[in-house]
C-alpha cells in the first residue's frame, strides 16, 4: 500500500472513516473495485440510519455508534476530512502500521492513466470564489473542466465518473490536504493564511503546514500572495519539480513573475516573453464581481493558475466576465433610503470580515454568533475608523462587544440578547437607525452561525428577508 497505484483493490480490508458527504461515495468506489469495505462512523442517528442500510444494501457492513475502534484486519483507512488527527482510531492504525488517506488522496490514486491535471487552490478565505473563477476561465479557453473538491463535486465523482476533463479546478481545505500525502498538482495556490481550524489542527504551525502540502511536487506554477508572506515562505519550503516558478499576485503594480493590477487593468508579468520588460493585459478590474480589493486578489490568482496552464489572455477576461458569485458572499441586497444592504454571511472568521469591511467607507456592522477560539481585538482596531455603529447578535457577541469596548469606544453598539427567528429582523431594524445616506449596512459575523441558524445560508437569507420587509 506504499506510493503509486493500487492496482488491485479485489479482496483488499478498507476502513471508511465516517458516513457523510465523502465517506459514502468513497465506500461506494472502493466496493465497487471489489474492496472489502467497513464503514465506521460516531453517530447513530437517523441520517446515519439511512445512509447505512443504503451501503449495507450494496453488501458493505456498517458500523454506527463507534468510530474509535480499528476493525480487524484493515489494510487501508480513507477518512472523511473532518475527522480530527488525534481520534483513538487513527492511534490505532498507526500502530497497527496502517497507513491513513483522505478522499482527495483517495481520487489522486484512482485517477486513470492520461488524466486531468488538477489546478489546486486552498488558503482561509476565497477558496471557492477562486475555484469557480478559474473553472469559468478554462471554459471560456474551450477546455473541459469542472470545479471540484471541497466545492460539493465530489472529487472521486469526477476521477472515476464517465466524462473525460482536460483539466480540474479543485478545491482543498486543510483538513483534505492533511491526509493526502502524495497529491502532486500541475500548479496550485495558498491565497492566504489566518488562524482557523486551530482546535482541529493543534497550532497555527501545524495548520500552515497542512495548508502547505498543496505546493509538494508542483510542476509549472506556486502561487502565491505577495501581501501575505506566510504564503511565500510555504513556496520557498517546498519541494517542487526542477523548472516550477514561484508566481506572485499583487493588488499594486507587479513586477517580473508576478501578477497585477496597474491603472484599472488585471496584468500578467509572469506568463509573457521578457518579463523584465513586457506586461501582458487579461482583464480589467471592472471585469471582476464585485470588485470588492479582496475579490480583485481572487480574480488574479485564478488567472495565474490559468496562464500557468497556458490558457491565452482573451479567456482570462472572457472568464471572469461569465462567471457569477455564489449566493451569500458580499451580496448587494437592496438600496434602502440610500443606504446600500449587503450580506457577506460567508464570512465566517475574522480574516474573511476584515477583507469584507475594508471594501466599505462606512459601514453599520452587524456581528456575532459562534466564535469557534478566534479574537477580534485586530479586526476592530482595524477597522474602527470605518465603523458608524455596530448591530451584535448570536452567543459570543460580547468578546465582540468588548473588543470594540478597547478600540472603538465612540461607536455606538446595540446589544441584542433575543436568538429566535426574529432576532435578525430587529437586527437589520437597528442597523437602519444607525445608518445615514451613503453607508453600508454590513452583515459580515466573523463567526459561525449554528448558535442561531443551521448554515451561514441560513443567515444570509434571513438577512435578505428583514431587508426585503424594509423596503416594503
Amino acid at each position: 500500500m506504499g506510493s503509486g497505484q493500487v492496482t488491485d483493490w479485489q479482496g483488499k480490508h478498507v476502513t471508511v472513516a465516517g458516513l457523510g458527504v465523502s465517506g459514502v461515495p468513497a465506500a461506494k468506489a472502493l466496493h465497487g473495485l471489489g474492496a472489502k469495505v467497513t464503514v465506521v462512523n460516531d453517530g447513530d442517528d437517523a441520517r446515519a440510519r439511512e445512509q447505512a442500510a443504503e451501503l449495507e444494501a450494496l453488501g458493505v457492513t456498517v458500523r454506527l455508534g463507534d468510530g474509535d475502534t480499528l476493525p480487524d484486519s484493515t489494510e487501508l483507512i480513507v477518512t472523511a476530512p473532518g475527522w480530527k488527527p488525534d481520534k483513538p482510531l487513527f492511534a490505532a492504525a498507526d500502530a497497527a502500521g496502517v497507513p491513513v488517506w483522505g478522499d482527495v488522496e483517495l481520487a489522486w490514486r484512482l485517477r486513470k492513466p492520461g488524466a486531468a491535471d488538477w489546478l489546486a487552490v486552498t488558503g482561509t478565505n476565497g477558496k471557492t470564489t477562486t475555484v469557480q473563477m478559474l473553472a469559468s476561465i478554462l471554459e471560456a479557453a474551450g477546455l473541459r473542466t469542472a470545479a471540484v473538491g471541497n466545492i460539493g463535486v465530489s472529487l472521486l465523482d469526477a476521477v472515476l465518473g464517465d466524462e473525460e476533463y482536460d483539466v480540474l479546478a479543485v478545491e482543498l481545505s486543510s483538513y483534505q490536504l492533511h491526509w493526502a500525502p502524495s497529491l502532486r498538482a500541475h500548479s496550485a495556490a495558498v491565497l492566504n493564511l489566518a488562524p482557523d481550524h486551530l482546535d482541529w489542527h493543534g497550532s497555527m504551525e501545524a495548520y500552515a503546514k497542512d495548508k502547505g502540502r498543496i505546493y509538494e511536487g508542483n510542476r509549472v506554477a506556486c502561487v502565491y500572495n505577495t501581501a501575505d508572506k506566510a504564503t511565500e515562505d510555504l513556496v520557498r519550503e517546498a519541494d517542487v519539480e526542477e523548472g516550477c516558478r514561484a508566481i506572485g499576485f499583487t493588488l499594486g503594480t507587479p513586477g517580473p513573475s508576478q501578477l497585477g493590477v496597474v491603472e484599472g487593468l488585471l496584468v500578467d508579468r509572469a506568463f509573457v516573453e521578457n518579463r523584465q520588460k513586457n506586461a501582458q493585459e487579461l482583464a480589467e478590474v471592472a471585469d471582476v464581481k464585485p470588485a470588492a480589493p479582496h475579490n480583485v486578489a481572487n480574480a488574479l490568482a485564478a488567472a495565474a493558475l490559468a496562464r500557468a496552464y497556458g490558457v491565452p489572455a482573451n479567456a482570462v477576461r472572457d472568464g471572469l466576465r461569465n462567471f457569477t458569485p455564489d449566493a451569500h458572499r458580499i451580496a448587494h441586497v437592496a438600496d434602502v433610503d440610500g443606504v446600500a444592504y449587503v450580506d457577506d454571511s460567508k464570512a465566517t472568521n475574522t480574516h474573511a470580515t476584515q477583507a469584507s469591511l475594508a471594501a466599505y467607507d462606512s459601514v453599520v456592522w452587524i456581528a456575532g454568533g459562534l466564535a469557534k477560539g478566534a479574537t477580534f481585538d485586530e479586526l476592530v482596531a482595524g477597522a474602527a475608523g470605518r465603523l458608524r455603529g455596530a448591530v451584535l447578535i448570536g452567543r459570543d457577541r460580547a468578546l465582540i462587544l468588548e473588543a470594540l469596548a478597547r478600540h472603538a469606544p465612540e461607536v455606538p453598539v446595540v446589544d441584542l440578547e433575543r436568538t429566535d427567528t426574529g432576532a435578525m429582523l430587529q437586527a437589520v431594524q437597528e442597523a437602519r437607525r444607525l445608518a445615514r445616506p451613503g453607508d453600508t449596512v454590513l452583515l459580515a459575523p466573523a463567526c459561525a452561525s449554528m448558535d442561531m441558524f443551521a448554515n451561514y445560508n441560513k443567515r444570509g437569507d434571513a438577512f435578505a428577508q428583514a431587508v426585503r420587509e424594509l423596503g416594503a
